[in-house]
């Protein structure tokens, strides 16, 4: 009798996915907070290995893997597996691109609404008791200009809801194909065009070494005078300095931030600017979006350790 299929779950997710995996017969541990090296002891005994953004999967964790032939990320982005090596090991590596592509467009919507008219300034206020309506002047977003940098599963859904916002949306995406089919009421356009003509300009791109600090000094400045700069995608793209910069002079009206270079980010100036809206990374942060991904992640799983079929690969088997 051959062994059973069996998974480890190394950070907190919805139970359905252990429900999913126990019911395709799977043994499921769930061990959460362990350090990278406590990983590296245990990951071998295991088939495939689920994790959210907290646990570390290092090259010394799959210097010895064992058994591991599949790691799936419960969210979007990898930055915590090292994809290089897991490939090297000949293991598959997945994310859930679906599952948490609403919340995350959602929140960015609401970034846009909170940039406009100034929301969580004015609660803030309202908190302490200050009642301050001239101060907070804000302006429309129908008619506005909104650029969607990135066009894939959240980027899509950010241009749909600027569209249903009466907003004149434009978007641009290097590796989309030029035959791609946009969502109706969306220009595509060139990354130049995008960056002068955005009156909002919200980012739904990976980090890579590409996009990496793409938003320094220079390209801010490229940006329409007084625009609002919104990423929700990945820490890093935006140079958070030249940020503080561009919001100092002026020269962009506000930014939203949902993630940053370093999570949680070392206290600074940025975060005390009137014009900068920060939330700790809370694009994937709804009760939906956590049940969707954690049941992807085992469906994947289900489907690759027992037939071999291979959906939301990051690398190539």
């Amino acid at each position: 009798m051959s062994e059973p299929i069996s998974v480890l779950i190394a950070d907190e997710m919805s139970k359905s996915a252990v429900v999913v995996l126990q019911e395709a017969g799977f043994s499921v541990d769930v061990k959460t907070g362990m350090k990278p090296e406590e990983l590296a002891t245990v990951v071998g005994n295991y088939h495939g290995l689920g994790v959210r953004s907290a646990s570390k999967v290092t090259a010394a964790v799959l210097a010895n893997p064992g058994k591991l032939k599949i790691i799936g990320r419960a969210g979007v982005g990898v930055d915590n597996i090292d994809v290089a090596a897991a490939t090297a090991k000949d293991i598959l590596v997945i994310n859930t691109p679906a599952g948490n592509s609403t919340a995350a467009a959602e929140l960015a919507v609401g970034l846009l609404f909170a940039l406009a008219r100034k929301i969580p300034q004015a609660a803030g206020l309202m908190r302490q008791g200050v009642w301050e309506k001239k101060k907070f002047m804000g302006i429309e977003l129908a008619g506005k200009t909104l650029g969607v940098m990135g066009l894939g599963n959240i980027g899509r859904q950010v241009a749909e809801r600027g569209v249903g916002l009466k907003m004149r949306v434009i978007g641009h995406d290097p590796v989309l194909p030029d035959d791609a089919i946009l969502p109706a009421g969306v220009e595509r356009v060139s990354f130049h065009d995008l960056i002068e003509r955005s009156d909002f300009l919200t980012l739904h791109v990976p980090l890579t070494k590409d996009t990496k600090n793409l938003f320094d000094g220079p390209m801010l400045a490229k940006m329409k005078k007084g625009a609002c700069l919104v990423n929700a995608a990945r820490g890093g793209i935006v140079d958070e300095g030249a940020l503080l910069d561009a919001l100092n002079s002026g020269h962009l009206g506000g930014a939203a931030l949902d993630v940053f270079a370093k999570e949680p980010p070392d206290p600074s100036a940025l975060f005390q600017h009137d014009n900068l809206i920060a939330v700790p990374h809370l694009g994937a942060s709804t009760k939906e979006a956590q049940e969707k991904v954690a049941v992807e992640l085992a469906e994947v799983f289900v489907g690759f350790l027992k037939s071999g079929v291979i959906r939301n690969a990051v690398n190539r088997k």
